[in-house]
């Protein structure tokens, strides 16, 4: 199969669109067209995954950190990391990273560690990108309306805002306008060329997408016992805790993947006594004491859960699109950090 399908596939689960402004995400070396045999999922892109990559015979790197983050001013083969361009390069390994529109995605990175620590009545915690609303009239054969209609008030996720029979043909209903393309072709492929559609924006209503995540725990525990569960939950041998009282009770927790201290506020104002994040600054870190938040730093790597569950994904999407590439998940572990 070729790169691009794959691509294109993830794409609709996590559009670019959701990415942060100036964030790396996306084909960052390789030809799309390429022919893929071989997967690899890794949540970092270093020289020893590109050295399992060669060793299993991957042609294709799929990573949740960018490999090019930062531009290259020059291709200097004594730097390490320039040295890795050239031999992905040389290997003909093509390279793709799903960065913030991965943490930002519904049912992707934020959403896979609050279930991973159990959270229930999950909500968003820091807005993103937000889809807005359109209206779209449909004109449709008499013999298609009902099929089409039950398809845009279904399958692609719409309200039915009107049902107005114009001849016997012709209803609205209201979506986000990033479900509209997927509309459109559900639609073509019910109704093929008995019909026709009109979009007009709305200036309410739409999609809010959200990075991270604020939940309740089954049960509160006090704040030991809950850095103690993320510790088993997250495999790590130490964290860091920011904690005023060890034997406060935790029941609404915040996660956020990756480097999230600065979005502190948010947590506090989703009336989250605990929050789980990575990288937090020490200045930070008397903020978040003074502001009585309790946060548990498990660091950065805890994104690595990503690798199992796009994995699974991917396999999924093969089955069900009879693709003929293996994807298999990155056996390293890329944490730089060891707790003595």
């Amino acid at each position: 199969m070729q790169a691009s399908e794959l691509i294109e596939r993830f794409e609709q689960f996590a559009p670019l669109k959701l990415k942060w402004e100036h964030d790396p995400t996306g084909l960052q070396i390789g030809d799309p067209q390429q022919v893929v045999h071989k997967v690899l999922v890794t949540l970092d892109v270093r020289p020893e995954v590109v050295q399992e990559a060669i060793a299993i015979g991957a042609d294709m790197i799929f990573a949740h950190h960018p490999v090019m983050f930062r531009p290259a001013n020059n291709l200097d083969y004594q730097d390490p990391q320039k040295a890795m361009y050239a031999e992905l390069a040389a290997h003909h390994i093509l390279v793709y990273a799903a960065h913030t529109n991965l943490d930002c995605a519904e049912g992707g990175m934020n959403d896979w560690l609050a279930d991973a620590l159990q959270l229930q009545d999950v909500q968003g915690l820091v807005p993103g990108y937000h889809a807005q609303a359109v209206k779209m009239t449909v004109t449709v054969s008499t013999d298609k309306v009902e099929a089409v209609q039950d398809y845009l008030t279904g399958t692609a996720g719409a309200t039915l805002d009107r049902y107005a029979l114009n001849s016997g043909e012709q209803f609205s209903v209201d979506l986000a306008e990033d479900a509209l393309s997927a509309a459109v072709v559900g639609v073509n492929a019910l109704a093929g060329d008995a019909w026709d559609y009109q979009v007009v924006p709305l200036l309410s209503g739409g999609h809010q997408y959200y990075m991270g995540r604020v939940g309740d725990l089954p049960k509160p525990m006090s704040a030991r016992a809950f850095a103690e569960a993320c510790k088993r939950v997250f495999h790590v041998d130490g964290l860091r805790l920011v904690c005023a009282d060890a034997d406060q009770m935790i029941s609404r927790v915040a996660v956020l993947g990756g480097d999230g201290g600065k979005f502190y506020p948010q947590a506090l104002q989703a009336g989250a006594q605990a929050y789980v994040t990575g990288d937090v600054y020490y200045h930070t870190g008397h903020d978040m004491l003074a502001a009585g938040l309790t946060v548990v730093d498990p660091g950065h790597h805890i994104e690595s859960i990503c690798k199992s569950h796009l994995t699974e994904l991917f396999q999924q999407w093969q089955q069900e699109s009879d693709w003929s590439v293996e994807v298999v998940a990155s056996q390293l572990n890329t944490d730089p950090f060891t707790f003595i």
